[in-house]
C-alpha cells in the first residue's frame, strides 16, 4: 500500500540536494568571478609586470671603470676600446656547428674550444658566453665577414683596463681580472653590476676603491617572443663611469726609483715630511699588471709567482725588516727625551777585542779596531755599536718602545688603504710576556738598541719615521690618494718633551752623511740645494758566528741569501727639509754601499721637481 508521507520526504530530500547543488553552483559562480576580478582589476599590475618580465628583457653593458691620475694629472690606470666575440646560446641552433666554425675561423685551440663547452654547461640559455674579450683587429674584421651565417654570434666594442706604466705602479694600484664567484658573493655593487667579463680589482687601490670606481651600467631593454628571442629594442638607459682618483704619487720620481731598484729586490718611499703625501712607493721586483686583464697564461704565472725575489709582494707595507741603525735615530731621541743622556754623553769603544759582555754573552761592535771614545754625536755619525749598546742599556726596552711607536713604528701607516699592510713589531716586557710566556732580558735591550733581535719595521714606517724627524717632531699622516683626504685631531701634534732634542739628532743625521768618517759621507752631496742628511742601516740575515768574524768576508763572497740588508733613511734639502725617504736593498750588504748611494741620485730628481710639484697645486684635477 502506497504510503503518501514516504513520497513527501523523498521529494523534500530531491529538492534540499538540488538547492545545495543550486547554491554551490551559486557559490562557484562568485567564487570564480570574484577571482577573475581580483586577477584582472585588483592585480592587474602584478600580472602585468610578470608579463612585462616574460616579454622584456634587459640587457647590461660593461660599466666604464674610473681613471687613476698621478700627481701631474697623467692617466697610471686607464681604459681603453677593445673588441669582444659573444655567443648567445639560446639563439644558436646548432652550438658544435657554430663553435667549430669559430674554430676554424679564429684558429683557436683545442684547450680554448673546449673552454667554451665548459661556459655553456655553467650559464643560463639566454646568458652569454665571451669567446674572447680581447680580438685583434684582424680577428675582428675576418669574423664580421662571416656574421650573416653566424647566427647568435656577435662582435662587441668594449672598454677594458690599460696600465700605461706597466710595472711602475703594480703594487700601488694593484690589477683588475675577471669577477670571480667569491668577488660576486662578497661584494653587492659587483652582483647589481655584473656582466659576462666584468673586470674587478684584485689587490691593491683598485680592490680598495672598487666601489667608487665601478661605473653604472649601460642598459637596453629589448622586447623578445615566446621563444625569448629579440623582437626589437624598446629603450636605451645610458650609465655612468667611476670616479676617478688622483694620487700624491709623481710618475717621474716613481720611474726613477724603478731604475735605481733594476734587478734588485726592495724597496723605495718617497713622502712629503708636512702634507704625508707619498712621492713615490715602489717595490722591486714587479710585474706587469696589463698580463691579468684578459687571464694571465700559466708560463708567466709560473715566473711571476716562482721567482725566489718574491714580485708579488709589496715589500713597502708588507715587507718586515729588522731596522738595523736606522733605528739609532730614536733610540738617541728617547736616551735624550728621558734625560738619560745628554749630548756630550761618552762612551769607549774598543772593538772586536773588548766586547760587551753579558751574561755569557758578548756584544761587538762592527768596527774591528773600536771608534775609541765616541759621544752622541760621533757615536751616530759612525754609527758605534758600542754607544747605543750602552744607552739603550741605561735606557730601557720600554721607554724605547714608547718612543719607537710615537714615531709611526709598529702600527699600519695606511690604516686599512691596503690589504694586508703589516705592522711590524715594536717590543717591550709586556709584549714578550704575552706573546711568548717569558721574562725580557738584558741582552735583548742591547741588541733591539742596534734595530735587532724582535723588531720588525717596514720600509713605509721607516719613512714616516725619517719624516716625523725631519720636520722637528710633529706628527703626520702619510696619505697616496688625493681625493680621500681625511681630517685628524691630533695632527701636527708634537712628538717631543723638549724640541731640541729633535735638532740634535737631525744634525747628528747630517754629519752621518756630510762629515769624514760619516757612513755615508761618499753619497754626500756638496751643492747645499740637494744636500741631505741620512743614516745607514744594516740588518742581520744570519747571526754572526765567530767563525764568520775571523773570516772577515767581503759581500760577494757571502752566499745571496745570508747577505745582510742594507737600508738608508734620510731627508732633504737639509737646510730647509722638505722631503724623506726610506731604502732598502734585500741582500744588499752595507747599507752605506748599497743603499746610501741610491738616495744620492734620487734627492737631486726630488729636489728639481719640487717647484713643479707647488705649481701643480692650483690645478682643477687636485681639488681635494
Amino acid at each position: 500500500m502506497f504510503d503518501e508521507s514516504d513520497n513527501v520526504r523523498k521529494i523534500n530530500t530531491i529538492n534540499r540536494r538540488l538547492f545545495i547543488i543550486t547554491a554551490a553552483k551559486i557559490l562557484v559562480f562568485f567564487g570564480l568571478t570574484s577571482r577573475l576580478f581580483s586577477l584582472q582589476v585588483k592585480q592587474n599590475n602584478k600580472y602585468l609586470t610578470l608579463s612585462d618580465k616574460n616579454r622584456i628583457r634587459e640587457s647590461k653593458l660593461h660599466p666604464v671603470r674610473g681613471e687613476f691620475r698621478d700627481y701631474f694629472g697623467n692617466v697610471i690606470a686607464g681604459n681603453n676600446e677593445v673588441y669582444q666575440l659573444h655567443i648567445i646560446p639560446e639563439q644558436v641552433e646548432d652550438f658544435r656547428y657554430i663553435t667549430l666554425r669559430l674554430k676554424n675561423i679564429l684558429n683557436l685551440s683545442e684547450r680554448e674550444f673546449q673552454k667554451i663547452h665548459k661556459k655553456r654547461k655553467k650559464i643560463k640559455a639566454w646568458e652569454t658566453i665571451v669567446v674572447s674579450d680581447n680580438l685583434t683587429w684582424e680577428q675582428f674584421s675576418k669574423v664580421n665577414n662571416y656574421l650573416h651565417e653566424l647566427i647568435g654570434v656577435k662582435t662587441v666594442l668594449s672598454i677594458s683596463r690599460i696600465y700605461p706604466f706597466n710595472e711602475n705602479y703594480t703594487h700601488v694600484l694593484g690589477y683588475v681580472s675577471q669577477a670571480n664567484e667569491k668577488d660576486i658573493i662578497d661584494n653587492e655593487n659587483i652582483k647589481e653590476k655584473f656582466v659576462p667579463g666584468i673586470r674587478v680589482g684584485k689587490i691593491g687601490l683598485e680592490k680598495t676603491f672598487e666601489n667608487v670606481l665601478l661605473g653604472e651600467n649601460d642598459i637596453q631593454r629589448f622586447e623578445v617572443n615566446a621563444y625569448g628571442r629579440k623582437i626589437s629594442q624598446l629603450n636605451y638607459q645610458k650609465g655612468s663611469k667611476g670616479q676617478d682618483l688622483n694620487l700624491t704619487i709623481d710618475t717621474e720620481i716613481q720611474k726613477l726609483c724603478t731604475e735605481l731598484l733594476k734587478d734588485k729586490a726592495g724597496s723605495i718611499c718617497v713622502m712629503d715630511i708636512f702634507s704625508g703625501e707619498i712621492i713615490a712607493m715602489q717595490s722591486s721586483p714587479s710585474f706587469d699588471p696589463n698580463l691579468f686583464l684578459f687571464g694571465i697564461n700559466q708560463d708567466d704565472w709560473q715566473l711571476i709567482r716562482n721567482n725566489p725575489m718574491k714580485p708579488l709582494l709589496n715589500k713597502t707595507i708588507n715587507g718586515r725588516y729588522s731596522p738595523g741603525s736606522t733605528i739609532k735615530p730614536i733610540v738617541a731621541l728617547s736616551a735624550l727625551e728621558n734625560d738619560v743622556i745628554n749630548p756630550e754623553f761618552t762612551v769607549h769603544c774598543k772593538g772586536h777585542k773588548h766586547p760587551l759582555e753579558l751574561y755569557g754573552q758578548t756584544y761587538h761592535c762592527w768596527k774591528k779596531e773600536g771608534h775609541g771614545f765616541v759621544n752622541l754625536k760621533e757615536g751616530m755619525k759612525q754609527s758605534c755599536d758600542t754607544y747605543f749598546y750602552e744607552i739603550s742599556r741605561r735606557l730601557g726596552v720600554d721607554r724605547l718602545s714608547e718612543t719607537a711607536k710615537k714615531f709611526g713604528l709598529g702600527k699600519k701607516v695606511f690604516g686599512e688603504l691596503f690589504e694586508n699592510e703589516k705592522k711590524g713589531l715594536v717590543p717591550n716586557t709586556i709584549w714578550k710576556k704575552n706573546a711568548l710566556g717569558q721574562n725580557w732580558v738584558l741582552g735583548e735591550t742591547i741588541i733591539t738598541g742596534i734595530g735587532q733581535g724582535f723588531i720588525q719595521t717596514t720600509p713605509i714606517q721607516l719613512c714616516l719615521m725619517t719624516a716625523q724627524i725631519a720636520n722637528g717632531g710633529y706628527k703626520i699622516y702619510p696619505k697616496i690618494v688625493l681625493n680621500n683626504d681625511q681630517q685628524y685631531l691630533d695632527k701636527y701634534k708634537p712628538l717631543f718633551k723638549n724640541s731640541k732634542n729633535i735638532k740634535i739628532i737631525q744634525k747628528a743625521m747630517f754629519s752621518s752623511t756630510n762629515e769624514v768618517r760619516g757612513t755615508s759621507y761618499k753619497s754626500r752631496i756638496d751643492d747645499l740645494k740637494y744636500q741631505f742628511a741620512g743614516k745607514t742601516g744594516t740588518a742581520q740575515v744570519k747571526r754572526i758566528t765567530e767563525k764568520d768574524r775571523e773570516l772577515d768576508l767581503k759581500t760577494f763572497e757571502i752566499p745571496y741569501e745570508e747577505r745582510d740588508h742594507a737600508l738608508y733613511v734620510a731627508f732633504g734639502p737639509y737646510k730647509n727639509p722638505r722631503y724623506a725617504t726610506s731604502i732598502i736593498i734585500e741582500h744588499g750588504g752595507s747599507g752605506g754601499t748599497t743603499a746610501a748611494p741610491i738616495a744620492k741620485k734620487l734627492f737631486k730628481l726630488i729636489i728639481d721637481r719640487h717647484k713643479l710639484r707647488q705649481s701643480a697645486k692650483g690645478k682643477k684635477y687636485l681639488d681635494i
